[in-house]
């Protein structure tokens, strides 16, 4: 491990508002913020919102200083590229935000049933091939059901085709409550809408190399079976910024 690596993580360690539980301790002790995120650590009872795979927590940085009425958890395993959002939160002085170092699918260790509001998906890897680690398949609907509130609101937004795509099948499949839906977010008029203009590092490059940004958002019910679209959907036919280098933009609208 590079000492640049070794130097973040023990900044990590000294910054309050970020966590790092091993696993082996989370198992013998639980989480002592599990349902107490309100109370105990942002000391009000604001919604709670995750970005999940937050990388360097630009989004999650963006959430929490554009929306004070809510709080915002950035969760990623990656601590190297955490602490990019967790010193710029700190400099910023922001008391709504928190970053969590942890897997994905050990949500439920630490939050309660009912205790988050809403998910933000930002630019994941669309898993073309792994529909069990998509991260807006069935499989993790089911996973974020364990702490959301009923009707919590998720929200995905995405380089992808192909994700954007396979989401949409799933939630028209379900029959769940479309909130917002574009193909093309930034052909719309986002004045008014600071939430959605934020923009990330890698965003700005997929955009500026003719990538259209698709975003999604929908409510998730406690209740009712969810099922697994069985669909047919193009593969890209490029690889973005964290899967690879992009490739020409004319590649970019799914054509063979």
């Amino acid at each position: 491990m590079g000492k640049n690596k070794l130097k973040k993580f023990k900044e990590m360690e000294s910054i309050e508002f970020v966590h790092q539980y091993p696993f082996a301790r989370l198992q013998s002790e639980g989480f002592p913020l599990r349902g107490r995120w309100g109370a105990d650590f942002f000391h009000n009872d604001n919604p709670i919102v995750l970005e999940l795979g937050c990388g360097k927590g630009e989004y999650t940085v963006g959430l929490a200083g554009r929306t004070p009425e809510k709080n915002f958890i950035g969760i990623d395993i990656k601590g190297a590229r955490m602490w990019t959002g967790a010193t710029e939160a700190r400099r910023l002085g922001l008391t709504n935000v928190s970053f969590l170092r942890t897997d994905i699918e050990l949500l439920p260790y630490f939050f309660a049933p009912g205790e988050v509001a809403e998910i933000w998906i930002t630019f994941p890897d669309p898993q073309m091939k792994k529909v069990r680690k998509r991260l807006t398949s069935t499989r993790f609907m089911e996973l974020y059901r364990k702490v959301m509130a009923d009707g919590g609101r998720i929200h995905l937004k995405s380089d992808s085709p192909f994700l954007y795509t396979y989401t949409k099948a799933m939630v028209e499949l379900n029959g769940l409550q479309v909130a917002d839906d574009t193909a093309n977010l930034y052909a719309r008029n986002l004045a008014d809408d600071d939430v959605l203009r934020i923009r990330t590092y890698y965003e700005s490059q997929w955009l500026d190399r003719g990538l259209t940004i698709k975003y999604l958002s929908f409510l998730l019910p406690q209740q009712g079976e969810l099922r697994e679209p069985d669909v047919e959907i193009p593969y890209d036919t490029y690889r973005s910024f964290s899967r690879g280098q992009i490739q020409c933009p004319e590649l970019c609208n799914n054509k063979d």
